[in-house]
């Protein structure tokens, strides 16, 4: 089992959920989150004044899946999350030991 998690733009969201939801991936988190990469920050103008934005809003998706479907999982994030400009996000794939569905006891893949 994997872990994806994916840092994104906040109004690609539903096309990433739509995207797995075709690959056939049915439950996620979501998360709103706030971060800067090479992106970096920006100026922001408030009643006349300038301030530095150093972090921007995110959204976190995370996805628990079994090994078979990770690389589906990563192509469906990675063409409906592309813009093609700066900041477009991250995809991280770590290592999952046990899932358990606290309702039923299930464990591991019968458990996603």
């Amino acid at each position: 089992m994997k872990l994806i998690t994916a840092i994104i733009k906040p109004f690609k969201l539903d096309d990433v959920r739509e995207a797995l939801a075709e690959a056939g991936i049915t439950g996620l988190t979501v998360t709103e989150v706030k971060g800067f990469g090479r992106q970096k920050g920006h100026t922001e103008l408030y009643r006349g004044a300038e301030y530095v934005v150093d972090f921007l809003p995110k959204v976190k998706v995370e996805i628990a899946v079994a090994e078979a479907v990770v690389e589906t999982c990563i192509e469906a994030i990675t063409k409906a999350a592309r813009t093609g400009k700066i900041g477009d996000g991250k995809i991280f794939v770590t290592p999952l030991e046990q899932v358990v569905r606290i309702r039923t006891g299930d464990v591991n893949e019968a458990a996603v």
